[in-house]
């Protein structure tokens, strides 16, 4: 079987059918790593955010800027390596965004009652 453009990782060999089943193993340990960090930045992320809602809070801003979530947008382009689109990574960031301005409602919501 010919991989058509796919470059493996070294720890990857899909020679016979019980290599492929290891790699596929070793893959989906490599994945729940990956997971774990990606989880990991995800909640720093949201610990930035948090302070970024008590400051909004404090300017009197609103919670979604679109201006500033264009400039997010820009600059996961400009990171992107791939093999993810632009337009795929443009989903998963507004997906994350979207997460992230709830949890900012909910924060300002939150200090607003416990202020009343």
């Amino acid at each position: 079987m010919e991989n058509k453009g796919l470059e493996l990782p070294a720890w990857a060999n899909l020679a016979s059918p019980d290599l492929a089943l290891e790699t596929l193993d070793e893959a989906r340990k490599r994945i729940d790593e990956i997971d774990g960090g990606i989880t990991e930045l995800l909640n720093e992320r949201a610990k930035v955010v948090e302070v970024i809602g008590e400051a909004k809070q404090r300017l009197t801003m609103r919670v979604y800027e679109p201006k500033r979530e264009q400039e997010v947008m820009a600059n996961v382009a400009r990171c992107n390596r791939g093999p993810l689109s632009n337009e795929a990574l443009s989903r998963v960031y507004e997906r994350i965004m979207d997460e992230m301005r709830t949890l900012q409602r909910d924060r300002m919501r939150g200090k607003e009652e416990s202020q009343s």
